[in-house]
C-alpha cells in the first residue's frame, strides 16, 4: 500500500539532487490529513539539512487536483465525538489541535525554507492546498488551476497563513476573496500574488527534465535564480483575469470601515452581465455570519503581525472554531448531510456581537503556552 505522500530523490547531471514530494490521495482530492502533514513536515525538515539536495518540488498525483484542502470530515467527527464524550464545549478536540498545530508548522516551514521550493499547482487548490502553495519560493499554477479560500461556507475562515498572504494582495482583493470565497483562475492567482508563473500542465515533464539537467550550486540564492529563469522559459504572460477587471472596484469597497458597510456596498454593486462577480455576491447569503466577521477581524489584526504571529493567532482562532459549533455545523450542512441548510448561530452579520467575536482570539492555553510559540518571529 502506497503512502499518502510519496517521496523521491533524483540525481541531476552534476551530482546534485532534487527532492520530490508528491501528494498521493487523488481519490480524496489530495485532502490533507494528519498523516500527510506529518510526513511532509518530517521529510522537508530532513531535506533542508541534506547538502546534496539543491531544490525541492512539491507535486500531486492526479491531473485534476493539487490539494482540495484539509480533511474536514475527520475534523467534524472529532468535534462531534468530543461534544458527546466530554460534554464540555470548552475542550478543544485533540485531533483538531494537533492537526492545526502541525499544518501551520508545515506551512511556516515552507514559507521560511532555506532552499528553493517549486510547488506545481494544477487543478483544484483550496484551503490547506493554498497553504502549501502560498509559501513556496516558486509557485507554478497551470491553466486548469481553480483556487479558492471557501472556509466561510463551512463556519471557518481563511487560515493556513491567510492572515499573512491575504494582506499581501492588491488592496481589497484579500478581503473580497476571504468574505465571498470566490473561485479564481491561474491569471487571477498571479495578480493576487498567490502564484509566480502560469505554465501549461502538459509541460510539467519537460520542466522536470530541465531541472535535472541544470547545474545546481551550493548557493541557495543562486539556485533560486536558476529556477526562476527555468520557469520563466515556460511561463505564459497573459489571460483572462477577473480580479484585474474589478481591481478598482475592490479597492474602493475596501475603504469601508465595518463589515456591515462592506457587505452593503458589495451587494449593492450591479454588474448584470458578470456571472463570476454575481456568484461571489450570492455566496454571502450562504456563508456563516461569524466567519465573515472573522475574515474582517483577521485581516485587520494581522496587518502588522509577523508571519509567525499570524500562525499563532490562527491556531487560537481555529481551535476556538472547533469548540464554538459553527465549524461543525458548516461541515455537516455542506459535506455530511449535504442539505446546504446550515443553522448558523446568528441569522445575519448585524446580530454578531463583539463579545462573541473576541472569544475567537482568546488563547485557551495557560501562561500564553501557544504550541507555536517556538516559531521564529520572521517578517
Amino acid at each position: 500500500m502506497e503512502l499518502p505522500v510519496v517521496f523521491d530523490i533524483q540525481t541531476c547531471k552534476n551530482g546534485k539532487s532534487i527532492g520530490i514530494a508528491t501528494l498521493n490521495r487523488p481519490k480524496s482530492l489530495n485532502a490533507l490529513d494528519l498523516e500527510m502533514v506529518s510526513l511532509l513536515l518530517l521529510q522537508l525538515q530532513s531535506w533542508q539539512h541534506n547538502n546534496d539536495i539543491a531544490i525541492v518540488v512539491l507535486d500531486s498525483r492526479g491531473d485534476s487536483t493539487f490539494c482540495a484542502g484539509g480533511d474536514v470530515v475527520s475534523m467534524y467527527n472529532a468535534m462531534k465525538d468530543s461534544k458527546t464524550e466530554q460534554n464540555n464545549p470548552a475542550m478543544v478536540p485533540e485531533l483538531l489541535e494537533t492537526f492545526f498545530s502541525q499544518e501551520y508548522r508545515l506551512d511556516y516551514l515552507i514559507h521560511t525554507y532555506p532552499k528553493p521550493i517549486l510547488a506545481w499547482g494544477n487543478g483544484i487548490i483550496m484551503g490547506g492546498g493554498l497553504g502549501l502553495l502560498a509559501g513556496a519560493s516558486h509557485r507554478v499554477v497551470t491553466e486548469d488551476a481553480l483556487i479558492a479560500m471557501p472556509e466561510a461556507a463551512i463556519g471557518l475562515y481563511p487560515d493556513v497563513g491567510g492572515s499573512w498572504f491575504l494582506n499581501k494582495m492588491p488592496k481589497g482583493v484579500g478581503q473580497f476573496l476571504g468574505v465571498t470565497g470566490a473561485k479564481i483562475n491561474c491569471h487571477d492567482a498571479k495578480f493576487a500574488n498567490l502564484a509566480d508563473f502560469v505554465i501549461q500542465h502538459q509541460n510539467k515533464l519537460q520542466v522536470l527534465r530541465q531541472i535535472k539537467t541544470t547545474d545546481w550550486t551550493e548557493n541557495f540564492a543562486q539556485n533560486g535564480q536558476l529556477l526562476t529563469a527555468l520557469c520563466a522559459e515556460f511561463a505564459q504572460t497573459s489571460g483572462v483575469c477577473n480580479l484585474h477587471k474589478h481591481a478598482d472596484l475592490l479597492a474602493r469597497l475596501a475603504d469601508t470601515t465595518t463589515l456591515q458597510d462592506y457587505i452593503d456596498a458589495l451587494t449593492a454593486v450591479s454588474i448584470s452581465d458578470d456571472k463570476w462577480f454575481k456568484k461571489a455576491q450570492d455566496a454571502i447569503a450562504y456563508n456563516s455570519p461569524i466567519s465573515m466577521h472573522l475574515v474582517f477581524q483577521q485581516l485587520h489584526r494581522g496587518v502588522d503581525l509577523s508571519l509567525a504571529e499570524c500562525f499563532q493567532m490562527e491556531l487560537i482562532m481555529s481551535c476556538r472554531c472547533g469548540t464554538y459549533g459553527e465549524f461543525q455545523e458548516g461541515v455537516r450542512a455542506l459535506l455530511i448531510d449535504k442539505d446546504r441548510k446550515p443553522k448558523w448561530a446568528f441569522a445575519n452579520i448585524a446580530e454578531v456581537d463583539e463579545k462573541t467575536l473576541n472569544q475567537f482570539f482568546i488563547s485557551m492555553w495557560p501562561n500564553n503556552g501557544n504550541p507555536l510559540n517556538d516559531l521564529q518571529l520572521a517578517s
